[in-house]
């Protein structure tokens, strides 16, 4: 369960989108949350390789590793 205070102009459009859509705003809601979450894991998860690049592979090796 999570509980959050949105700025009352914010409030008011998510009300004005559920109103004019039939859905709730918790749909609308967890639709944003999933899809934003979902970015910042890509942009952390690129930001830490960047950081991180790990072992890098020539082709011939990724191709042997990858059993192609």
């Amino acid at each position: 369960m999570l509980a959050i205070r949105l700025k009352p102009e914010l409030e008011e459009r998510l009300t004005r989108l559920a109103e004019r859509t039939g859905r709730t705003k918790t749909f609308y809601a967890r639709q944003t949350i999933e899809q934003h979450l979902e970015d910042l894991e890509d942009y952390y998860l690129a930001a830490d390789t960047a950081r991180n690049p790990g072992r890098r592979y020539t082709p011939d090796e990724a191709k042997r590793e990858l059993g192609l």
